[in-house]
């Protein structure tokens, strides 16, 4: 059930999650680190001739780089997970499409950094820590102003602030979606009037700019 203090997550690229209390977590990147070392190995690999004992060590040194970078990845989503378990009772976070982004233009930076095994991992963690988690409606969270409500509009990605022209509220682009991942849960608490909280999933806004302000 839900309990104790509520926070919103939010994925991206130049930051690994961002958190609602302006908590901010860097992105390992673990494969684009060892890319190049990959890519040698690989290149070794094509070079050795197919069937031989040399081709096979070739081959294994490729496979025992993929675990370490996939180890290295899960090694920081389960700390990642529990130290966001350490923060709150309830954790929020947007329910994304993540076979649809990796097709897209970020798709190397999206598998990289294994959005979908982490929230796999984070939901394990919040079951065995007793902390409830839900998935959210992530429409629009990158574009309405967690402050006073009002839809500011499409940001490019270049654009790492959010500065609301209506009421003035800045703070880092990430943590402002974070925090609009948290109004359909103050709006089903009764803090900002009709929104409500389905089961399994919250549904979002919509939002206005005569909305009243958090």
């Amino acid at each position: 059930m839900p309990h104790g203090e509520a926070i919103g997550i939010d994925v991206g690229i130049s930051h690994f999650a961002a958190v609602s209390n302006g908590k901010l977590f860097p992105n390992p990147r673990p494969f684009r680190k060892l890319e190049r070392k990959l890519k040698l190995l690989q290149r070794s690999v094509s070079r050795k001739v197919k069937g031989s004992n040399n081709r096979k060590k070739a081959l294994l040194k490729v496979q025992k780089l993929h675990e370490r970078i996939a180890n290295v990845r899960a090694y920081y989503h389960w700390l990642l997970s529990h130290n966001l378990c350490d923060w709150g009772g309830m954790i929020f976070a947007e329910d994304l499409n993540f076979k649809e982004l990796a097709r897209g233009f970020l798709g190397k930076h999206t598998l990289d950094g294994g959005w979908g095994q982490f929230f796999q991992v984070l939901e394990q963690c919040c079951r065995k820590r007793g902390v409830f988690f839900l998935k959210v409606d992530s429409k629009k969270t990158s574009q309405i102003c967690p402050e006073c409500l009002t839809e500011t509009g499409k940001k490019e990605l270049s654009e790492r602030i959010h500065s609301c022209e209506h009421c003035g509220y800045t703070t880092d682009r990430d943590v402002a979606a974070a925090q609009v991942v948290l109004i359909p849960w103050a709006c089903s608490r009764g803090t900002h009037g009709s929104c409500m909280l389905s089961e399994g999933k919250a549904v979002a806004l919509p939002v206005t700019k005569e909305s009243p302000s958090l």
